[in-house]
């Protein structure tokens, strides 16, 4: 449901709205999911990262051991010896401070992870190179602190990156609200004033073509209003004295004078927007893979520097000793191989998917369509076109289909009703040429009339067979008795009182939409359609396209309500859809897919944005999520398998047969593991997810 292209830009203009709706995902917060980077953003990140690797280049390169690695003298000048600890010092507390206060927080609501890891690591390595620097016995980790900092700060870069969630989807329904209003006075005078101001008893005039600045009841005047863009009905509804109209619809080719019944927080409008915060509030915050690895690790590596501790001390080794050995345990613990290996590979897929028209907004969404047991639908402008099309033509003996086609074009040619848009459409689909009209007349209710290459016509429908005694043909009663059945919409063109064709008028099925259901379905995913249209225009769509399920006539505040529903029965549930009445909805579904040329507030709701429009692309969404996941796999069993064998060796247990390691081959080994990590996510660029369209 919700608006096609044309409905957006009508309300396009109004940019801004009175008050400040909340940005973001609400449910992003907790501590099962990436609050340790509360507080941060990506260009912090960026910034310390760049800031601290420049610090770290003189602590590495002023190192004994990477002189003596490389073969190389650093200059030497007076002090030139403490250049690793001033700068390895400088690197501790500024690159390493995020860490330390993600530490401090973790272990402060008694959550250990990976921030308590990298904190404990960078802060025993600093304490020991320290000593060491002012005499302890040993060999300093200034070097290792340095590089082990900077690319902990890399690592959070890119996953901060990679996490970036959506932001403005209520800001985006506020923008639906025009800014200003005309409020009638007594004596009939009209005063713009800001939308704002209205109470409910003032009369607004709404003009053709604006939209309605709050609740209300028509007490003056007619036309269609296009409220697809917030009950999901696609066609424009008729409105007469005494209908009620919704705040941010847009407005026909009539004028109406409305009595206000609702605004601010009473519009309809308004709740909407309420029922977005409140799905996101209420989503569930899934602890990242790599978090709960992490976790692990980190009772897993403080618990064997405990023991190397407690075992070399009873043995009665040399303190240096013992401090490097849990020094060593502590850095090839590190778990930054382990940080990287769903990041990058979350970074890498979102890279694919945006160059394959799939943008993903929450990773969380991506993450959970491998899972899928259900995708749920909207129709219009998602399965549909959102606009009006002719879906079939039946013509009388001495008519091509063409021809009629043709001449009921020209004959609406200069009317601005859907209908006319139709057939003009229609037209040029076909590539016809459509002539020039001449004595164009509407009458309302009836239909319009024309002179065209001479010849007298009218289009219109049941009401024009009415008004000239007109009675359909044998040969287009199948086509009127099927649309009919089916919700859709007749005109006839009519010729000198006799009937010579008969058009069936709906929002056209996409293309691909036969396809996408089928792909789906082929997969083991069950499709349903959810929508706010008439139940035998549903259920017709429903059969085109082979879904069984369809749920119609689905007010918008029972959308979210609905996949609850299938949630409740242990559904993983995804919504696609483009409008404004489906953003509570998108919002609820474990993974929300937006049309990208629906509205503003619908993609910002999404998960994942479908930039072609193209609805085959859910099923490559959950191809890439599962490709994706795969690889997420296995960089967590390398990460975390390189430290299973890692530790051991780190704490010494072959000193013995006299094979040890030093914290600086710790801190290589640490390096490779990332390679290895990084390398693995790169294959994932290879693998095919998307069928040929």
């Amino acid at each position: 449901m919700g608006s096609n292209g044309r409905d957006h830009r009508h309300v396009q203009h109004h940019s801004h709205h009175s008050g400040s709706p909340p940005a973001g995902r609400p449910g992003d917060a907790g501590h099962d999911g990436h609050d340790r980077h509360a507080g941060h953003s990506v260009a912090m990140f960026r910034d310390r990262f760049w800031i601290t690797l420049a610090l770290a280049v003189p602590a590495v390169a002023w190192s004994e051991m990477i002189q003596h690695w490389f073969g190389y003298r650093a200059p030497e000048f007076a002090g030139s010896a403490w250049i690793p600890a001033i700068f390895g010092t400088a690197v501790y507390a500024y690159g390493g401070l995020p860490f330390l206060r993600g530490a401090r927080d973790e272990l402060r609501h008694r959550l250990p992870g990976m921030m308590t890891l990298i904190g404990l690591a960078i802060t025993v390595a600093f304490g020991y190179s320290l000593a060491v620097s002012l005499g302890l016995p040993g060999e300093d980790l200034w070097w290792e602190l340095a590089t082990l900092v900077a690319i902990m700060l890399l690592g959070h870069w890119i996953e901060m990156r990679s996490i970036s969630q959506a932001q403005g989807a209520l800001k985006a329904l506020a923008r639906l609200l025009p800014d200003t209003a005309l409020r009638l006075r007594a004596d009939g005078g009209v005063d713009e004033i800001d939308a704002s101001q209205l109470v409910e008893g003032d009369v607004v005039l709404v003009r053709p073509g604006a939209a309605i600045p709050a609740d209300g009841r028509v007490r003056e005047g007619g036309s269609a209003v296009n409220e697809s863009m917030v009950t999901g009905e696609s066609r424009p509804v008729d409105k007469t004295a005494g209908s009620a109209v919704i705040a941010g619809t847009v407005n026909g080719q009539g004028s109406l004078r409305v009595e206000v019944t609702g605004t601010g927080e009473r519009t309809a409008l308004a709740g909407i927007m309420r029922m977005v915060a409140q799905a996101q509030q209420s989503r569930s915050r899934a602890q990242a893979l790599a978090d709960r690895a992490a976790r692990l690790l980190a009772f897993a590596a403080i618990g064997a520097a405990l023991l190397t501790l407690a075992a070399w001390t009873a043995i009665g080794a040399e303190w240096a000793f013992i401090i490097e050995r849990v020094v060593t345990v502590l850095v090839i613990a590190c778990p930054h191989a382990l940080g990287l290996a769903v990041p990058l590979v979350i970074a890498i897929s979102t890279t694919l998917g945006a160059q394959q028209g799939l943008l993903v907004r929450d990773r969380r969404g991506l993450e959970e369509a491998r899972q899928l047991d259900v995708v749920v639908f909207d129709k219009t402008g998602t399965l549909t076109l959102g606009e009006h099309r002719v879906v079939d033509v039946a013509v009388t003996a001495g008519m091509t289909a063409d021809e009629a086609l043709r001449l009921a074009a020209a004959t609406e040619r200069d009317s601005e009703h859907p209908v006319a848009r139709a057939l003009m459409l229609g037209a040029e689909e076909r590539g016809l040429a459509v002539p020039a009209a001449g004595d164009f007349r509407a009458t309302p209710g009836r239909g319009v009339a024309a002179r065209v290459e001479g010849r007298a016509l009218e289009v219109g429908g049941p009401a024009l067979l009415r008004a000239v005694g007109a009675t359909v043909p044998a040969e287009l009663q199948a086509l009127v008795e099927h649309a009919r059945a089916s919700g859709r919409s007749v005109v006839h063109l009519v010729e000198a009182g006799q009937v010579r064709a008969a058009f069936a008028v709906a929002d056209a099925v996409r293309p691909e939409s036969r396809e996408a259901v089928a792909r789906l379905q082929r997969a083991g995913i069950e499709v349903a359609l959810l929508t706010g249209d008439a139940a035998n225009v549903a259920h017709a769509v429903g059969a085109e396209l082979g879904i069984d399920t369809v749920m119609a006539e689905v007010l918008p505040e029972d959308k979210a309500a609905v996949v609850e529903g299938l949630q409740a029965r242990g559904k993983r549930v995804a919504m696609v859809g483009d409008g404004v009445n489906d953003a509570p909805a998108l919002a609820t579904a474990d993974v929300g897919i937006a049309i990208g040329a629906g509205t503003d507030v619908a993609v910002e709701a999404g998960d994942i944005v479908l930039v072609r429009s193209d609805p085959r692309d859910v099923h490559a969404i959950v191809a890439l999520s599962r490709a994706s996941y795969r690889k997420m796999l296995q960089n967590l069993w390398w990460a975390a398998g390189y430290n299973i064998l890692a530790i051991p060796l780190a704490a010494g247990v072959l000193a013995a047969w006299g094979i040890l390691l030093a914290p600086a081959v710790g801190a290589v080994l640490m390096s490779v593991s990332t390679i290895v990590v990084a390398i693995n996510a790169q294959l994932l660029r290879r693998t095919r997810f998307r069928s040929a369209a």
